[in-house]
């Protein structure tokens, strides 16, 4: 791994202005045992609302680690200004970081401008593409636990983020993407799927969050199985510069019917 490009307090690789302008908008993880938002998700969007997909389509390479950093503290400032009082969970990309305690510093730095506690943070590796280099990715686990942040392994079961990676990762969290998620009450494959990742998770002492979910009967499926940590369009859609509506008479609702389902 090539040395961080900081000197004297300065990084040609993360500092400086983008040639384009983004925003985020935010996304609650909801826990149905407790009925209530406990995380949102920061995620790219452009400043009119566009998709993720049109900001990161101008990332040139020479960007990456630039459009990295700026994502953190756009997402931390903003979190802040909105009054957020809940865990905020990051993407990151495990390949525009060079050295992790060199690199976070500008996470550091907004944090404690804001008065955002450290303790709030979690950073989703985001595999957008295959690490190349699979020890970097568990230094920075490592880094970024011994610093007091935690991590989630996004994306769980689809693409990259799959199992091999846990062979020598240890997140915090596994996100289960939605490819499982979709159809869970009714698909007994799945179903199938999903109960051996609980036992898996139990194993290693790693939670699990839902992606993707989108109708009631998999979430009370779901929470009904282990998994109560939920995020998707049945409970709110990513809501730009903005966070999500009052949820807690809908979630106290869905509580309510899994504990019913769970005495039938």
């Amino acid at each position: 791994m090539s040395q961080c490009a900081r000197v004297n307090g300065s990084c040609k690789r993360c500092e400086g202005e983008l040639p384009f302008a983004f925003t985020m908008a935010f996304q609650p993880i909801v826990d149905l045992s407790l009925a209530e938002i406990v995380t949102y998700e920061a995620l790219v969007r452009g400043m009119q609302g566009e998709s993720a997909g049109s900001v990161i389509s101008q990332v040139t390479s020479d960007l990456l680690y630039r459009f990295d950093q700026a994502c953190r503290v756009k997402a931390i400032e903003m979190a802040s200004a909105l009054g957020m009082q809940t865990n905020l969970s990051i993407n990151f990309l495990p390949n525009a970081v060079y050295e992790p305690e060199a690199c976070i510093q500008a996470t550091l730095e907004v944090s404690k401008r804001v008065g955002w506690p450290t303790n709030r943070l979690i950073f989703e590796i985001t595999e957008t593409e295959r690490v190349r280099d699979r020890q970097h990715l568990c230094n920075i686990i490592d880094a970024y636990r011994s610093m007091g942040f935690k991590t989630a392994l996004d994306d769980f079961g689809n693409g990259y983020a799959n199992l091999d990676l846990l062979t020598d990762l240890t997140p915090d969290t596994l996100k289960i993407d939605r490819e499982l998620v979709m159809h869970c009450d009714s698909d007994l494959r799945r179903q199938a799927l999903l109960n051996a990742i609980i036992l898996l998770a139990q194993e290693l002492d790693m939670g699990l969050i839902a992606e993707g979910v989108e109708t009631r009967a998999e979430a009370l499926w779901l929470a009904r199985a282990g998994i109560v940590r939920q995020q998707g369009f049945y409970f709110a859609r990513p809501a730009v510069n903005a966070l999500s509506g009052d949820l807690t008479e809908h979630l106290q609702e869905l509580r309510l019917a899994v504990k019913t389902l769970n005495r039938a």
